[in-house]
């Protein structure tokens, strides 16, 4: 069991839930305030996608990461923040015509996926680790083992620390490749990613198992979606892991109830304290992330 947690806050993603939920955060304020409620209510990590604010679509818009960075550092010095990297890697095949790509497709090199990285140097950034048919239809997220290397080289001559978001058990597989290779720095921070079609489902035994191919040294979070997040929780810290909450993978505090960020840290603060452990703060996550300055 881990006694000592960090929790992460996925504010917002980028899915398609802007209008499943009346106060998904969408604009760079209203993503930025509820980055720092989450961090009042103990989130020693944030981590942000944008949206279009017209119309809730997920973007790579560097002005946009840009206004909600600095919105949250204005108020707060010391939360982590995480970015994703992961927009441009979605690629909708056609049924009859595998050539025809369809509405949605949204595909570009590894490196111009860190264009935002690039102009903020957030503490954190997502890697994809790997591709995975993404739900129903024709979607695949694309993210090859030469986009991997060259943004983990990337990355590191920047100084942002990667997360290895993990689907499946191949993803986790090529982590640890780059991890052998020199390509991540120790500690590896691994995001173990359960329930999402068609990835690992959420089943306790299988964590249990996948965390024993961890990287040596490394740390692991995980989190579940929709209503395996809040059971995730005690899941993830008796396996020795860190914990990920947020209005990304989940809308709801309890049945019909619509959560707010800082709604979901609580309860899984409440959860964390109630089993023994404790709450690590920014200062602390940092050092146990190996992150500098």
């Amino acid at each position: 069991m881990n006694r000592d947690v960090i929790i992460t806050c996925a504010v917002t993603g980028a899915g398609d839930t802007a209008d499943k939920h009346p106060n998904l955060p969408i604009t760079p304020a209203q993503i930025a305030t509820s980055a720092l409620e989450a961090a009042d209510a103990g989130a020693a990590i944030v981590h942000l996608h944008v949206r279009d604010p017209e119309t809730g679509v997920g973007v790579r818009d560097v002005n946009l990461y840009e206004e909600a960075v600095s919105l949250v550092r204005a108020e707060n010095s010391d939360v982590i923040i995480n970015l994703t990297a992961g927009m441009g890697g979605d690629l909708m095949i056609g049924r009859e015509d595998p050539f025809a790509f369809e509405e949605g497709t949204d595909l570009v090199n590894g490196l111009e996926r860190l264009a935002h990285v690039e102009a903020i140097k957030p503490d954190m950034c997502s890697l994809d680790c790997g591709t995975l048919n993404f739900g129903e239809g024709g979607s695949v997220y694309i993210s090859t083992p030469d986009m991997l290397r060259d943004m983990a080289k990337r990355v590191r001559e920047l100084g942002v620390k990667p997360e290895l978001e993990v689907f499946d058990t191949g993803n986790l597989w090529f982590a640890n490749t780059m991890v052998d290779e020199g390509l991540i720095d120790s500690p590896a921070w691994v995001q173990l990613c359960t329930g999402i079609p068609y990835g690992m489902p959420s089943d306790p035994a299988l964590l249990a198992a996948v965390v024993k191919l961890m990287p040596e040294g490394g740390q692991f979070t995980s989190f579940g979606i929709s209503s395996m997040q809040i059971p995730w929780v005690t899941q993830s810290v008796m396996l020795g892991g860190h914990v990920r909450v947020g209005l990304e993978d989940n809308l709801y505090l309890d049945r019909g109830v619509f959560a707010s960020n800082a709604d979901l840290v609580n309860r899984a603060k409440e959860i964390v304290e109630r089993m023994g452990a404790r709450l690590q703060s920014p200062d602390q996550a940092r050092t146990t992330l190996g992150l500098t300055g």
